[in-house]
């Protein structure tokens, strides 16, 4: 009873992982703490991808103490927000500008994905670059995306789906029952597949 149990508790956090995507767009305000001598510091702004809020603001201090002399220790966030799409039911390209670090260095480099968000897409960079590339999600770092216009697409792979008569081949045929009023959720015989 209670190995059922766990996999019904397995079988819903699959389930619920699938549904949401990994990556979420977080966007970060931070500054140096004010003092005497700086009462009105500079204010940063950021826009990056994470697994959640921590990892965001964690994400900020990274590139921010790169970028500017503002580290966790003399600075403070002043605002986390995430980030949604108003349109997330249409397709749309997008191309991601990103840098790596393969075995071998650093490498920069554009890669385009068809997505319905901007979040699917990074979802789809990051699983690539891990498969095809061997790229830690530590080792990467996306420089800019943005959306792209059906004439400006560049890869061959994301411009075969452009075309207006882009068809697809039906691999599964599935029987459907003619009526509202024939649909059933158990039926008293097996199915005849044999037509297909």
């Amino acid at each position: 009873h209670t190995h059922t149990h766990l996999i019904y508790i397995y079988i819903y956090i699959i389930t619920k992982n699938m549904a949401s995507f990994r990556y979420h767009q977080y966007q970060i305000v931070g500054r140096r703490v004010p003092t005497e001598q700086e009462p009105t510091p500079q204010v940063y702004r950021m826009k990056l991808w994470a697994l959640d809020a921590t990892r965001a603001r964690s994400k900020f201090w990274y590139f921010l103490s790169r970028l500017r002399k503002v580290k966790k220790a003399n600075g403070q966030i002043i605002a986390c927000n995430e980030i949604f799409e108003k349109d997330d039911t249409t397709v749309k390209n997008y191309g991601v500008w990103i840098r790596y670090q393969s075995r071998v260095g650093f490498h920069n480099a554009y890669k385009e994905y068809r997505e319905t968000t901007m979040n699917a897409a990074v979802d789809a960079l990051y699983t690539e670059m891990a498969s095809r590339h061997r790229v830690r999600s530590h080792a990467l770092q996306i420089i800019k995306i943005a959306e792209v216009a059906n004439e400006d697409v560049r890869r061959e792979n994301t411009r075969q789906f452009l075309a207006d008569d882009v068809s697809f081949p039906v691999v599964r045929k599935t029987l459907r029952h003619d009526s509202k009023s024939q649909k059933t959720t158990f039926k008293y015989q097996r199915p005849n597949f044999a037509i297909l």
